[in-house]
């Protein structure tokens, strides 16, 4: 085992650390402004331009006290609770919910605790003035907090504005990493080296230019000489716990960071806990359910929703019935017999986008063409059964629209995996028809991660990750990240 690397080497080596202070302050300052902007803003708005002589008056030694001293204090303590909960931590910012989580968490504490300080002093706060700038606050700072985020996306996919990250396991865990991690440069994790057992020098493999430095023996130094600020142990069969402890101890504290990757795979945050137990690091994973208070609230969701969505776009609805019956012979609305909870079925019900005998040709070009997308879903760029009005419903999803009706029924959800034909169950192995623990959904990762451009694994993989880590907060992500999609389309066909 080579000699470790002294503290002078191990700073050397990060001195690219600092990306995630230099973000955190201009987060910092952009919270300022927006905070500065919201309060004064609502207060002049409330009071008007002359707001030196407007006073609230509390009993406690009655001192009274402008509006611009309020608007201070509480710009103040807004922003120090913000940095107290770490919403501008680097664990927290440019991925996942938990920033935006945070963010209204603290600005629910702050105005809970200006509440109580006004009731317990008797001060006479303006109700308009405190209950206007509350919601405009949250949403102006989630709003600005995104904002960053999408620079943040764009930097890390330069590689900048991330860990520089080693892997360290078996050659075949590093490169399962190494192309996930890569797959999703968003994440912030971007990967600059290796280490494996044997020998150093080369590649990873494959098509990765990953440099393998170094091996289990030198560990520290492959540290200073990748100049990696993070460490990922991607598996432990050759490592011993002991050679972990060391390596734990030889990382700058605050400064690199040491990651310990467990074999889950596609298993959302929540469910997971850690729990120390005897020294041992250990993790709970709790088993998904399908009943009680989460699936009531999804069902109410999905009747106030669907229904609200069927009254605002009724005049759309009115409008596509009458091109697609201009525009072809058959009838407006296609039924077709779908597969859903627990493989039961129903009658899915769209807009007619394909001539009337579409099924009738549906053998033929199966045998003529090859279907494209996946093995299992025919799918077709060029279908030539697809009416001219049908390739425009399909890009915009409009022709999805009528299955609304199947949501208030209760056949479908907004959210879900994507319900399926009885020919293709007839192919599914056997855990796919865990698919069917849930309602299908209008949308879903499925529709949000590429629709038709998808390799059948993928789709599957994305239909049992929700199925498996379903929420409400997730349906909402999704629902956002569909109508983006929709705007900007991609693999409809």
């Amino acid at each position: 085992m080579s000699a470790a690397p002294s503290t002078r080497e191990i700073r050397s080596a990060s001195s690219t650390i600092g990306w995630n202070k230099a973000y955190s302050q201009r987060l910092l300052l952009t919270d300022a402004l927006v905070l500065i902007w919201v309060v004064f803003g609502v207060q002049i708005a409330w009071f008007g331009i002359d707001t030196a002589n407007v006073a609230f008056r509390g009993d406690l030694r009655n001192v009274a006290v402008n509006y611009t001293a309020i608007s201070l204090i509480v710009i103040v303590l807004w922003l120090s609770v913000l940095g107290l909960y770490g919403s501008r931590a680097d664990r927290v910012i440019g991925t996942g919910s938990t920033e935006y989580k945070l963010v209204v968490d603290v600005s629910l504490r702050v105005f809970g605790l200006l509440a109580i300080l006004a009731y317990l002093f008797h001060v006479d706060l303006a109700r308009g003035y405190i209950l206007i700038a509350f919601p405009v606050g949250v949403l102006v700072l989630v709003f600005s907090r995104w904002l960053w985020r999408q620079w943040l996306v764009l930097q890390r996919a330069q590689g900048r504005f991330s860990a520089q990250v080693m892997l360290v396991g078996s050659r075949e865990t590093v490169e399962h990493f190494a192309r996930q991690l890569m797959s999703q440069p968003s994440a912030g994790y971007h990967v600059v080296a290796a280490c494996v057992p044997g020998t150093a020098g080369g590649t990873v493999g494959g098509s990765l230019d990953i440099p393998v430095v170094g091996t289990f023996d030198d560990l520290e130094a492959a540290l200073v000489t990748s100049r990696a600020d993070t460490v990922v142990i991607t598996s432990s069969d050759h490592l011993p716990p002991e050679r972990v402890r060391e390596l734990s101890w030889s990382l700058e504290p605050g400064g690199q960071h040491l990651v310990v990757a467990p074999s889950l795979t596609d298993i959302g945050g929540p469910r997971i806990h850690t729990r120390p137990v005897a020294g041992f690091p250990l993790i709970h994973v709790e088993t998904p359910t399908y009943a009680g208070q989460k699936l009531f609230s999804k069902r109410i969701f999905d009747i106030v929703v669907s229904g609200l969505l069927l009254v605002v776009l009724s005049p759309l609805v009115a409008v596509v019935a009458l091109i697609v019956a201009v525009g072809s012979t058959g009838p407006v609305f296609f039924l077709q017999e779908r597969v859903g909870l627990n493989g039961s079925t129903f009658r899915m019900v769209k807009f007619r986008t394909m001539v009337v005998d579409a099924e009738a040709r549906l053998q033929r070009l199966a045998q003529e063409q090859r279907a494209e997308g996946n093995s299992v879903l025919f799918k077709m760029k060029d279908d030539p059964r697809v009416t001219r009005a049908g390739r425009w419903l399909r890009r915009y999803s409009i022709d999805e629209l009528p299955q609304l009706l199947n949501v208030l029924r209760g056949d479908m959800a907004l959210v879900g995996p994507r319900p399926p034909l009885a020919r293709e169950v007839a192919q599914y192995e056997s855990h796919v028809h865990r698919r069917f623990l849930v309602k299908p959904g209008i949308t879903g990762l499925w529709q949000t991660s590429g629709r038709s451009n998808l390799s059948w694994e993928d789709s599957v993989r994305l239909d049992l990750y929700y199925v498996e880590n379903w929420s409400m907060a997730g349906d909402l992500t999704i629902l956002w990240r569909t109508a983006r999609a929709v705007i900007a389309p991609s693999g409809a066909f």
